[in-house]
């Protein structure tokens, strides 16, 4: 690919979504937009490439961003963080929430929806711990296509199979022929919506959680202090964040302070909590 194609394509994914591609990630371009130029009927990038210079079609353009953003993932994946939602934020929310009796959750960039739904299956297998509580998962994505296949909540057998016990698996699916539906009171649980995360946050209301895992890290840094910033305005001060195991605030956030032992896992640095009760729990 020409150097100054590969500018139209990184220029046009920064404003509009705020990703950073890399020179290195040229290949990512062929292999990702080719269906697209395809779909099209163009007979190649180049030539889509030319006619992204004149007066693009926005579907176009939409349909190029939602390729390049979308990213793999998994049920439970990385494992980690499911175990601290389970073992040291649910108890805790548990006692500082009993009066409330109600949790919201926030996964941003949650693509095909293995993510929300697996905090879904987490917080139904921990009832004990909030029993009657109502429950609400937000996930988002900037890509229509995939928040249609999450909305579906059905996934192959290659798919369920990363990741999702067995044990599970029979208790919140249902087999479909060759696929596997996740139960209606796991679907309940999670709402899907489009929202781009260089937009303004408000508009989603307040969660007591907010997971936002394996996304800064194709951001550059000002972009992932802005996004940090509005984040930290959409919890209330004992509200938690998950990162991806590869992510950090320190040196681009002032808001938030990772967790001792809890990897993945930051609080408010100018937060309220009962941080004795917070470190029994992360100690097991």
């Amino acid at each position: 690919m020409r150097i100054a194609d590969f500018d139209l394509y990184k220029d046009m994914l920064m404003k509009q979504s705020g990703l950073t591609l890399s020179a290195d990630k040229c290949y990512l371009l062929d292999s990702r937009l080719t269906p697209v130029a395809k779909k099209w009927d163009f007979a190649s990038l180049d030539t889509m490439s030319v006619a992204l210079r004149g007066m693009p079609d926005p579907a176009l353009v939409k349909d190029i961003v939602e390729a390049m953003t979308t990213n793999e993932t998994s049920f439970f994946r990385d494992g980690k963080p499911f175990e601290l939602f389970k073992e040291v934020v649910l108890p805790y929310i548990a006692k500082s929430r009993s009066t409330q009796r109600s949790l919201r959750i926030w996964c941003a960039a949650s693509s095909s929806g293995q993510e929300p739904y697996s905090l879904a299956i987490t917080a139904l297998e921990n009832q004990h711990l909030i029993p009657g509580w109502k429950i609400e998962i937000v996930a988002t994505d900037i890509s229509d296509d995939i928040l249609e296949i999450a909305r579906k909540a059905e996934y192959s057998q290659f798919e369920v199979q990363r990741g999702l016990p067995i044990q599970l698996l029979t208790k919140y699916f249902e087999q479909n022929n060759e696929n596997w539906k996740l139960k209606e009171e796991v679907r309940n649980m999670v709402k899907f919506q489009n929202f781009n995360l260089l937009n303004d946050m408000a508009t989603l209301g307040l969660f007591d959680i907010i997971l936002c895992r394996n996304v800064l890290i194709y951001f550059n840094e000002e972009t992932k202090k802005e996004i940090l910033i509005k984040m930290a305005k959409r919890i209330p001060s004992d509200g938690f964040l998950f990162l991806g195991g590869a992510e950090t605030v320190l040196g681009i956030s002032e808001d938030f302070t990772p967790m001792s032992d809890c990897r993945g896992l930051y609080v408010l640095r100018e937060g309220n909590y009962d941080m004795e009760a917070l470190e029994k729990s992360a100690a097991g």
